[in-house]
This record gives C-alpha cells, structure tokens and sequence, in this order.
C-alpha cells in the first residue's frame, strides 16, 4: 500500500480560523480550499486518500512562541506532524529550539517575508546551528510569495548559500525550490543537498520544466506539498501523476522520502 504525505500545509485554532482564512484571501488574492481547521485539513486528507500532514505554523513576532507550542502540542496526532516556529528577533532562538526538541517537534517552519528576513544573513547562523545540534530540521517558504511584491529574501540562491555553509542542516524548501525563481532553481538548488517540495508548482509551471529540475535533483530528496488550504491536494495529486514519473520514483514523491526524513528526525 503506498504511503502519501503533504509535507505543506496549514491550519488555524478553531476560534481564529475563519479570521485568519478571510485576511489571508485579501492579501494574497486567492481563494482557500479549505476553512482552515485542523477538522477541514483532515477531512480534505481523507478526501484525497493523505495519510499524514506535516503542518506549518508562522510567528510573525516572537511573543506568538508559546501560543504556538501549545497549539501545536494540543493537535500533534499519527496524522498531524506540527512544525512550530520561531521568530528570528526572538533574544534566544537557542533556547526555543531546545524547548521545541525537548518536547519531540521535529523541526521548524519560517517564512521571510511574514516575518521580515532574509535566508543568508549571516546574523542566523546561530539559528542554523541550533537546529544542527539538536537535529531538527527548517521548512522555509521558497521563492517570491503572492501577497508580495518580488524581492529576493527567500531566493534559491540564498538557500543554496546556506546549505553549503551548514552542509549537515535540514532544509526542506517548498514551491520546488522557490516560487517563480524556478530557473534559479534549476541553476542552483536542483542537485544540491536540499529537500525540495511541490506545494503550488503543478498549475504556474510546465510539465516539461517540473520534469527537467524533478530529473536534475536527488530523488530522495523530493516531497510531496500541497499548501492547503492553498491549494486542492487532491487535485495536486492527480497532476504529479500526470508527470508519468517512473512508479519507484512517484512513490518516493508521494510519500517514501518524506517518511524517511521524518522518521530520521524522531526523538
């Protein structure tokens, strides 16, 4: 039976969900799938035959830290794989990701452009060594971003950068690398040390494009995402079939790799 992980998504507290859902519509001018509840995230997993999610939260300052943990302790199940997340103006990240490892989080989600930073500024590198030191990994938001305008915090390049300099350090990098920079990707990430996934790809780029950066990369290295409520998983799914990838191939996109990696980061 093949495994199927969405190694991107989202939810909200219940009580803020339907808020948080509706401003994020405005600003990034898209229509959710899903309300935003853990209750509709899973439902929309069992709709499109998902096994787990791994499910990315965003401090956009550091005070949300421990409203974040406790949340993401109170919705941790075999089918929710919560990534907290820290500010990087927090005054000690390393103190946070030790909380975060104590308590069994696997790694953390950052997204540069909610919280203002950028990926290869030397003042993170003790933000990087912490998560090397307590082997856990960072989930960062890849490329431009919809609610935008461009700029190039969060470049593949950036992230390449410090992938070399923290050759032992987890990076997973969605949007296959970075969202409409996948000529940079294919320059830069594809090939590197890097996890890449495939969360809001499938509909802005060619198959021929997707093919060519998914045959230039490691093949362990490749996720499945979705980004819901962004996005429609299943439909998703249905479009990396769509690939004809090789089936050992499909298989470790849908759901082998990401299974691997996180049983690799399990305390």
């Amino acid at each position: 039976m093949k495994t199927i992980i969405d190694f991107h998504t989202h939810a909200f507290p219940d009580m803020l969900a339907e808020r948080a859902i509706s401003s994020l519509e405005a600003e990034g001018r898209v229509k959710a799938f899903h309300r935003g509840t853990v209750k509709n995230l899973i439902e929309t997993m069992d709709s499109a035959g998902i096994e787990k999610s791994v499910l990315c939260s965003i401090a956009t300052k550091p005070s949300q830290f421990e409203d974040i943990l406790a949340w993401s302790k109170s919705i941790r199940s075999p089918r929710i794989e919560p990534l907290p997340s820290i500010h990087p103006e927090d005054p000690n990240p390393k103190e946070k990701i030790k909380i975060l490892a104590q308590e069994g989080f696997l790694g953390i989600k950052l997204h540069p452009f909610y919280q203002n930073f950028e990926i290869d500024d030397p003042l993170l590198y003790p933000f990087w060594e912490s998560l090397v030191t307590e082997n856990m990994m960072v989930v960062f938001h890849a490329g431009y971003d919809i609610a935008f305008e461009p700029h190039r915090r969060a470049a593949p390049a950036a992230i390449y950068t410090i992938s070399q300099v923290f050759p032992t350090l987890l990076i997973v990098a969605t949007h296959l690398g970075g969202y409409y920079m996948w000529d940079e990707v294919e320059t830069t990430l594809a090939g590197s040390n890097v996890y890449i996934e495939t969360s809001f790809t499938f509909p802005y780029l060619s198959s021929e494009k997707v093919k060519k950066i998914i045959a230039k990369h490691h093949p362990k290295k490749i996720l499945f995402g979705s980004d819901s409520p962004w996005a429609d998983p299943g439909a998703d799914l249905l479009l990396l079939d769509a690939l004809n990838l090789t089936q050992p191939l499909l298989q470790d996109i849908q759901g082998e790799n990401a299974n691997t990696l996180l049983s690799s980061l399990q305390k």
